[in-house]
């Protein structure tokens, strides 16, 4: 009987051990963000354990360049993350077809057509195939602190051209107020300008012109045109000391201390610029706006064209199906709805976009949908290493070691052997 008994025990302790370890675990990497999406994060794995015992879910958050540079390595080795934020564009294409992503259109294709805008699934379908889906919309703005322009004697309600915008800098310098925080050391913030500017300049059609290989391409007039505009803000010396020694992190941490008038950056920095505050409050909402990015006259692109994102996640190659099943429960209508009411970020789940209570967000919100024309971010659209060679043109004319002529030169060259 006791031999029995310590069998049974031993068999016991096995398929205890063996049920352990049939756990599913799905692993989900972003790049780090707000403390407020992290927390809604928590609780849908929470919430999703809870309706499936035998699944876990892992989050690990990298800080935003640390990831670009990280995730191609793990993409190619076992320790691939099941699911992982993706900004879309050339760079998704790369991935695809380097065989990184799982194609889950079967799984998902009809129910999450009815979720989603058709924009938003298209941010995430390859070559026919959906590989992920999206989570928010993003506008690039100037971030104010109306604080500070009240110091400078500025009305930013005036601020309607890409003049203006200069003529505001000058101001703020004359009444000893930072024009503009900006991360320079990490080059993407700064390719926001050049690249808004080249939307001004050169509109979709310079855009769709470039990109399919026509004439001069990327080192066409308009683009050449954006770079002289850059520079034209630049020779006004409008940045913080020192900013390309200044990470984007520590650039919205130091914005959201009061210490410069602008930032431009996109809706994902309202919270950001808060949390890295030294009081971890930031800017109070009363004294802050936001401004859209100025026309630039004589420019082919249209006053209500956006410049931003389609964010999102993608499920990479073999991933299990507990990691789509999640990633449609997690990214759905209510978790959006929970972070579109905190003010988490702009939501693309159709159902989540009345939840959106942050003026500021709002605004965007209608910016976008008033949009004919919204180019994403040119340093993820053009590709992984086109878009390195644009974010490094960008901080060369930030920097005066190039002209504009040669910034659109390389940014082509780079182009035509993509």
């Amino acid at each position: 009987m006791r031999l029995q008994a310590t069998t049974a025990i031993v068999v016991a302790l096995v398929l205890s051990g063996t049920a352990a370890s049939a756990k599913t675990t799905i692993e989900v990497l972003r790049a780090v963000t707000t403390n407020v999406e992290q927390k809604i994060n928590a609780q849908a794995a929470k919430d999703f354990e809870a309706l499936h015992p035998d699944v876990e879910v892992k989050f690990e958050y990298i800080a935003n360049e640390a990831y670009k540079q990280k995730l191609p390595t793990l993409l190619q080795s076992k320790a691939r993350p099941d699911i992982y934020y993706s900004w879309g564009g050339g760079v998704l294409r790369d991935q695809e077809k380097a065989g990184f992503v799982e194609d889950i259109t079967d799984q998902v294709a009809t129910e999450w057509a009815k979720t989603y805008s058709p924009a938003g699934i298209k941010a995430f379908t390859v070559n026919g195939k959906i590989v992920g889906a999206p989570m928010n919309a993003t506008e690039v703005v100037f971030w104010t602190n109306l604080k500070l322009a009240r110091k400078a004697g500025i009305d930013i309600s005036k601020i309607k051209t890409w003049d203006d915008f200069l003529a505001a800098v000058k101001q703020a310098k004359a009444a000893g107020v930072t024009p503009i925080m900006v991360g320079g050391k990490d080059k993407w913030p700064l390719h926001f300008f050049y690249g808004y500017l080249a939307v001004r300049e050169a509109g979709e059609a310079g855009f769709k012109a470039a990109m399919s290989g026509e004439g001069k391409g990327f080192a066409a007039a308009p683009f050449v045109k954006a770079g002289e505009d850059f520079k034209a803000l630049v020779d006004l010396h409008p940045f913080e000391p020192g900013f390309m020694g200044t990470s984007y992190e520590q650039a919205s941490g130091r914005f959201g201390d009061g210490e410069a008038l602008f930032h431009l950056m996109a809706d994902f920095d309202y919270q950001g610029a808060k949390d890295r505050s030294q009081d971890g409050k930031g800017i109070p909402d009363d004294q802050m706006a936001i401004l859209r990015f100025p026309a630039v006259a004589g420019g082919k692109g249209a006053p209500s064209d956006t410049f931003g994102g389609v964010n999102g996640w993608v499920v990479s190659k073999g991933a299990p199906k507990e990691a789509v099943d999640f990633l449609a429960f997690w990214n759905g209508p209510k978790y959006q709805a929970e972070a579109a009411a905190q003010g988490a970020y702009i939501p693309t789940a159709m159902a989540a976009i009345s939840a959106i209570k942050n003026p500021f967000f709002k605004e965007m919100a209608q910016d976008l949908s008033a949009s004919h024309y919204h180019q994403t971010f040119l340093d993820q659209a053009l590709g992984a290493d086109v878009g390195a060679t644009f974010n490094d043109a960008s901080a060369d004319l930030a920097q005066g070691v190039i002209t504009p002529e040669q910034a659109a030169k390389e940014i082509q060259d780079a182009w035509s052997f993509h």
